[in-house]
């Protein structure tokens, strides 16, 4: 690692101040992507601002037809949360599947949204239940944040706050995951409201998006069965030493047809 200045603020206040301040800094949440990163020098930043004290970005709260997550909340008390598994158990499930127990302790939501990791799992939950992106500025739909390979709408000394999710009627994520990272080699999250159904795919290509033509043919009926011949284009998908471009895009289809099933269950 090469030299940087570290802060740890106690309030959002202060992190942001501190974010406008500093040269070149980066936001630490939970550190399992930033900390490779700098490790193998693929980062630089002259200093990091360690969200980790900053109480006010924890916990989750069900909001009528909605739950809110705080952004530094870690992906164990998303797994673990009897609201969270009342209100989204398929959420939970997510969560509960990302990385292994040390991952889970350490990794936040907040975190996980702004990084926006082409292969992680909960870009896929944000953009198909609909959620709200909330920051110390502004509220972002999730049709607006994921814009691109590890880029996301968010501006300088914007910060990721909390994020809200409506409350589905039925919804169900499955991934292929690779053995090693756990990490998603395809994931599909299928969410079924009384306003539609959308279907988001992750690991897939550089960046979490829906599936449209499987989207109008849930909407009419949802059932397995109604996507089975729906494929999408592998021109459009990624190939690497995982799985090409022409196999990612069986899994989707395969997977999104077993998350239609699953959330029927």
């Amino acid at each position: 690692m090469h030299p940087f200045q570290y802060h740890r603020p106690a309030t959002l206040k202060e992190a942001v101040s501190l974010l406008r301040k500093a040269e070149d800094a980066k936001v630490l949440s939970g550190g399992q992507s930033l900390i490779p990163a700098l490790r193998l020098r693929l980062s630089s930043p002259a200093a990091l601002i360690d969200l980790a004290g900053v109480e006010e970005l924890r916990g989750i709260v069900r909001e009528d037809a909605t739950l809110r997550v705080g952004a530094m909340t870690r992906h164990d008390e998303v797994a673990t949360s009897k609201d969270v598994n009342a209100a989204i158990p398929a959420l939970a499930q997510l969560a509960a599947g990302i990385g292994d127990r040390q991952v889970r302790n350490a990794g936040t939501l907040g975190g996980a949204v702004a990084f926006n990791d082409p292969a992680a799992d909960y870009p896929a939950a944000v953009l198909a239940l609909s959620a709200v992106v909330h920051t110390n500025r502004r509220a972002i739909a999730a049709d607006r944040f994921f814009t691109g390979l590890y880029e996301t709408a968010l501006q300088p000394a914007e910060i990721v706050t909390s994020i809200v999710f409506p409350v589905p009627q039925r919804a169900a994520y499955v991934k292929f995951r690779n053995p090693a990272s756990r990490f998603a080699i395809v994931g599909v999250f299928v969410a079924q409201t009384a306003t539609g159904v959308r279907v988001a795919v992750t690991g897939a290509a550089s960046c979490v998006f829906r599936a449209k033509a499987m989207e109008r043919k849930l909407a009419e009926r949802f059932e397995p069965d109604a996507i089975a011949k729906v494929r999408i284009a592998p021109d459009t998908l990624s190939s690497d030493i995982h799985a090409s471009a022409e196999y990612r895009s069986h899994l989707i289809g395969v997977l999104a047809q077993r998350a239609v099933q699953a959330a029927r269950q």
